[in-house]
């Protein structure tokens, strides 16, 4: 009987070997290691009776055991911390294990097979270790029809065990494949990039690289705006156009750029850093962060790359390696790419300034060719581009113009500036006056480059122009030039009047003296009139210390309404700087008010033939003249008609102020004042001041006194300062004590100018 068991376990022992030598035999033939886990799977599997078979590497960069192959349906990768579960625990002690009854163990995690609707029966785990016994793993095989014996596990592990070499042979091999393509790939995506010179196309170049990279799903690279003291990006992979702007040590970005220091965030959402607002704003949910500087070879910070969302899980200490090696070797390329940009916006300025000048500016070369002629030289001269760039400047100013070629040989021999002036031009009969000034162009190491020739036409076109500028926004003055006569004889149409006076101005000078006087309206009115003029409106006239702008006349635009609302906020906006510094200085501050009205106005010339004056009158501006003084009526600074309320196109934030008649008419008109030049400090809680506000108006027009007074009052305690809510109030307690009759028209009658 012993001889036979001897024979028996002989037999056994002889078929364990040889299914051994045919794991090593079988694995050995298949190259890749995903075939090889799949084929060691289907092996062990069938050797032990079970339905199903995983085998988990450990992912040293994240701590996770990840399947690459599972038997049966189950066929996506599985990702599980190691040290969670019976695999976690097999891997963390070494130690194998038999399961019949999993769900009743206390490491089972039973995740997967909710996630799968998979039923785990019993299972035996083993680690997976290298000839120096390292685990580098674990495998198991699930369900068995029976349970699992000791013999199996005996069985697997000596399987597994005998795959190991192969499989540690070939990770190694792969992962050295591996980090040869990425090489590789990083090699081409550098030199792909680092080939590019224009700013945007290379930012896209590199945020196209690195989410390929690193397989992310969203990367932008900030650079730092040295002037602003702000990180910005014009390209966000993942952000289509959007253009970002925030100081540069705000946030995730700006701490990378401030501190020079890595940040590697797992879990965004657990990290006190992290401001969710932008993930709200863009509805895209952030999981992980890997924010880098970018440092160029000298040491310096010129921004910083983030990247969100590795597909698979969070980023490694291999990912931050590969994206810091690829900023720095990227750096030099931003740099150019900037330096370019910058030299290429130079250019853009420089030609955007001369073709912007009244001047005419012609630039030669050491050779005396025609290089640059701005659209006010090819004016002047009467030529096309074509005609002129590319010529000889002795044959193009040959002949009547000579005494030109004799200032630009004045300057090729001095190399000082020439000028001359009030000299003609002529070129096919027609002549022009200009002023003439030659000036030497300079290179690097003052080596001559040729010369500038700057004609300032100073014929009666151009005093006519420069006359009108005082009035005018330049440009519009320039159309209304081109227009001839037809503008300023007179004509009917539709405009915006704007309307400003000082408050107490006759206190002011009193304390101010003449002197004094004079000096303040000519800085007040430095400013005011810049504002208008910034708008391409027209100075009117100045009314002593009141000013008339019109916007609309002689030449309308498509929002002319918007332009004079705008141009009215901004003189509020900057008389708030200009009170700053008078108080700074020990003078009073100066109020205004500011009204505007919207309709049909005659424009023309108006005058007698030795004086004349292009203005507008009519209605409209009549009323724009009352809306300003209702500024006082109502403690406002500025107030705006319903017509013109109408024909806004942009948003702003508006009350109504009443129903009013104004002096000398008859119609009521809705009139509002306009709020945006105001900010939380002085007009605090606006939106619901506003609010409270308008259900005060409601109630007050329904007669409804204590409701109104009510909602008034409200306003009040959030705003203590607004003086519109107090006026309504004090008549809420008038009609209280006065009921108005049946006939009452909510209208207010105003008696002043």
């Amino acid at each position: 009987m012993t001889s036979s068991n001897e024979a028996l376990t002989t037999a056994e022992n002889q078929s364990t070997a040889e299914l051994l030598l045919e794991v090593s035999n079988q694995l050995a033939v298949i190259e890749s290691l995903e075939g090889q886990l799949e084929r060691l799977i289907e092996m062990t599997s069938a050797a032990t009776g079970a339905a199903r078979g995983t085998l988990f590497l450990n992912d040293p960069q994240t701590g996770e055991l990840y399947s690459l192959v599972s038997r049966g349906e189950f066929k996506r990768e599985i990702r599980i911390l190691n040290n969670t579960g019976i695999a976690g625990q097999v891997f963390q002690t070494g130690e194998p294990l038999v399961v019949n009854n999993p769900y009743q163990h206390p490491d089972f995690d039973n995740l997967v097979d909710e996630t799968t609707d998979f039923t785990t029966k019993n299972l035996i785990c083993t680690p997976i270790k290298t000839m120096r016994g390292d685990i580098i793993g674990v495998g198991q095989a699930l369900n068995k029809d029976a349970d699992f014996t000791q013999a199996d596990l005996t069985l697997f592990a000596a399987m597994i065990t005998q795959a190991s070499v192969v499989l540690q042979s070939t990770l190694f091999v792969e992962r050295m494949e591996r980090a040869r393509r990425q090489e590789e790939d990083f090699l081409r995506v550098v030199s792909d990039v680092s080939s590019e010179i224009q700013l945007g196309p290379l930012l896209q170049k590199i945020m196209d690289a690195v989410t390929r990279m690193l397989n992310s799903e969203r990367s932008t690279l900030f650079l730092n705006d040295e002037k602003t003291g702000e990180l910005y990006t014009e390209v966000g992979q993942g952000l289509g156009a959007s253009r970002i702007r925030f100081p540069n040590d705000v946030g995730i970005a700006g701490t990378v750029f401030t501190t020079r220091q890595s940040v590697n965030i797992p879990y965004a959402y657990a990290d006190l850093r992290f401001n969710p607002e932008f993930d709200r704003q863009t509805d895209f949910f952030t999981r992980s962060i890997l924010c880098v500087p970018l440092i160029n070879k000298d040491g310096k910070t010129l921004g910083a790359t983030q990247i969100l969302n590795k597909r698979g899980g969070p980023f490694t200490d291999e990912d931050e390696a590969r994206l810091r090696a690829f900023t720095a070797q990227i750096s030099i390329a931003l740099e150019n790419a900037k330096l370019f940009e910058d030299v290429q916006n130079t250019k853009n300025y420089n030609e955007s300034v001369l073709e912007s000048m009244s001047n005419g500016v012609i630039t030669i070369d050491e050779h005396h060719q025609i290089i640059t002629c701005n659209s006010a030289g090819r004016r002047i001269l009467q030529v096309r581009e074509e005609d002129v760039i590319g010529q000889s400047v002795d044959d193009f100013f040959g002949g009547v113009n000579d005494w030109i070629l004799d200032s630009v040989r004045a300057v090729d021999e001095t190399h000082e500036i020439e000028i001359v002036m009030d000299k003609e031009i002529e070129f096919d009969g027609e002549k022009v006056s200009v002023n003439l000034t030659v000036q030497p162009l300079r290179g690097t190491r003052s080596m001559g480059m040729g010369s500038m020739l700057l004609l300032e036409d100073i014929s009666s076109e151009k005093r006519v122009k420069s006359t009108m500028s005082r009035y005018m926004d330049p440009s519009v003055a320039d159309k209304l030039i081109e227009s001839g006569e037809e503008l300023l004889g007179g004509v009917s149409s539709e405009a915006t009047a704007l309307f400003s006076d000082v408050r107490g101005f006759t206190t002011i000078t009193e304390e101010l003296g003449a002197q004094g006087t004079v000096t303040l309206l000519n800085e007040y009115f430095t400013l005011m009139v810049e504002c208008i003029q910034q708008e391409g409106g027209m100075l009117d006239k100045f009314i002593g210390d009141a000013i008339m702008a019109v916007f609309g006349t002689p030449l309308a635009h498509e929002d002319d309404e918007d332009r004079a609302v705008r141009c009215a906020i901004a003189m509020l906006t900057e008389l708030v700087e200009f009170n700053r510094l008078r108080v700074l200085h020990g003078t009073l501050p100066i109020q205004m008010g500011i009204g505007i009205n919207t309709g049909a106005v005659v424009s023309g010339n108006i005058g007698s033939p030795k004086r004349m004056d292009y203005t507008v009158i009519g209605d409209a501006v009549n009323l724009a003249a009352r809306l300003e003084s209702a500024c006082k009526e109502y403690s406002a600074q500025l107030l705006i008609s319903e017509f013109t309320l109408a024909k806004l196109r942009g948003t702003y934030r508006t009350r109504e102020v009443d129903l009013v008649v104004v002096k000398g008419k008859t119609e009521p008109v809705s009139v509002y004042e306009v709020l945006d030049y105001h900010n939380e400090a002085t007009f605090p809680h606006m939106r619901d001041v506003l609010g409270l506000y308008q259900n005060g108006l409601e109630s007050y027009r329904q007669a409804r006194w204590a409701a109104a007074m009510q909602d008034f009052d409200a306003a009040l305690k959030l705003n203590p300062a607004d003086k519109l809510c107090e006026k309504y109030i004090q008549r809420c307690l008038h009609y209280e004590a006065n009921p108005p009759g049946d006939d009452w028209d909510r209208v207010w009658t105003m008696t002043s100018k």
